[in-house]
């Protein structure tokens, strides 16, 4: 399945958390889509982007943490779908907003978490969706980068 795909699906399934395990869980399914789309892009991306995209997905494996439980609840990884990144710049633009809105949905969950383990765990959700957001936006640089080049 195309990435602005599973992306809209996410961001759709995000915005209909109900609760606060949807929302965690929606949080984590956004950062393996980040591990999913850097991997993809490292692989078979634009060759000026590949070293920016294997650090998207390194970001991502390395915030592992519990997400692997908490999405496997949810019935899998959506990610794993991903088999196709047809437009890279639209893409990484939903990607990067996806990210945001995990982030601010994270930090709402957060400030009311009366459960100390729920707050650190949205903590590493939270740095791991802004780092995974710094690194969509150097691959868009590095993208526009590129057009302005082959443009000259």
């Amino acid at each position: 399945m195309d990435a602005v795909r599973l992306i809209a699906a996410t961001r759709q399934a995000l915005a209909l958390s109900a609760d606060v395990a949807q929302i965690v869980t929606e949080a984590w399914q956004a950062q393996a889509l980040a591990v999913a789309v850097g991997s993809h892009l490292a692989v078979s991306g634009p060759p000026a982007v590949r070293s920016e995209a294997l650090g998207l997905s390194e970001v991502g494996t390395r915030a592992g943490g519990s997400r692997h439980h908490t999405v496997a609840r949810a019935g899998g990884v959506r990610a794993a779908q991903l088999s196709a990144i047809d437009d890279p710049r639209r893409t990484l633009d939903d990607l990067g907003a996806l990210l945001g809105e995990a982030g601010v949905a994270l930090v709402g969950v957060a400030v009311t978490a009366e459960d100390e383990a729920l707050y650190w765990q949205c903590m590493e959700a939270i740095d791991a969706a802004d780092e995974s957001g710094d690194r969509v936006a150097a691959i868009l640089r590095a993208l526009s980068m590129r057009e302005r080049g082959s443009l000259a």
